[in-house]
């Protein structure tokens, strides 16, 4: 039986949290919460359902998952959001997987809720994330606010049956917001790397979005929810490459 850790990363998670960590019980043999500072009652509750917590100074979505994930007890890891939570059909494939593991990673459908909706269509179901892995085997990269765990050339991965629940956001007014903040660290991001906008772009790029999730990935069957999350992208993409054109000519963001 390998043994295993749970990780999360948190910042004012206090009305998510509990509900991924009951989503836990029973399954790791340790659950570390790494917090960048809240100001709510996440770190109490963390604490009084058993975690670990460690603080740690935010320093980007990529490097804080690497960081917890450096501070686990066991090489096993399980890497979770505390907006999700794991179904009991896949916490049971999980507990399954790690009496034998057979792999070095492990894959898993995200099933989103927007705003009160379960999502299906758009792209966002099966959004597949490779979130159980050896930590040996590989590493969280990306373009931040965005991050994947990459395994190693020549590691093994395989998949698990069940969800993982995604509650993303409560209103609309947690998605604007989340979009403005995103936007702002994609495009620091990306200047960063080189990447740079144009007039093109910028009627492109959100254009191409909006043609993607709505009409190829038949978000329509979502309803107004996928009209929602369609036209919300394409602006998350516009006020990116905004941000980076005023950035690379250096405007104020």
């Amino acid at each position: 039986m390998a043994q295993l850790s749970a990780v999360i990363i948190t910042y004012n998670e206090e009305l998510n949290i509990r509900r991924c960590l009951e989503s836990l019980a029973g399954l790791a043999d340790e659950i570390l919460v790494v917090d960048s500072g809240s100001l709510d009652g996440t770190v109490e509750i963390c604490k009084s359902m058993g975690a670990v917590v460690i603080y740690q100074p935010f320093l980007g979505y990529i490097e804080q998952k690497n960081f917890a994930t450096s501070k686990a007890t066991y090489d096993w890891v399980l890497s979770l959001d505390a907006d999700e939570a794991l179904t009991p059909e896949l916490k049971s494939a999980i507990q399954s997987i790690m009496a034998h593991p057979d792999a070095d990673g492990y894959t898993m459908n995200r099933l989103t809720n927007y705003c009160g909706e379960w999502v299906h269509h758009g792209g966002w179901y099966p959004d597949t994330k490779l979130r159980l892995y050896n930590r040996q085997k590989g590493e969280w990269t990306g373009i931040n606010p965005h991050d994947r765990y990459r395994l190693k050339l020549g590691s093994t991965m395989k998949h698990l049956q069940g969800d993982l629940l995604h509650y993303s956001f409560n209103t609309m007014t947690d998605h604007l917001r989340q979009m403005d903040r995103f936007s702002t660290i994609g495009a620091l991001a990306m200047f960063n790397l080189g990447k740079r906008s144009s007039l093109a772009k910028l009627l492109y790029k959100p254009t191409a979005r909006f043609i993607k999730i709505y009409l190829l990935k038949a978000g329509f069957l979502d309803g107004l929810t996928g009209f929602t999350i369609a036209i919300n992208s394409a602006h998350a993409v516009y006020l990116k490459y905004l941000r980076l054109y005023y950035l690379q000519n250096d405007r104020t963001i």
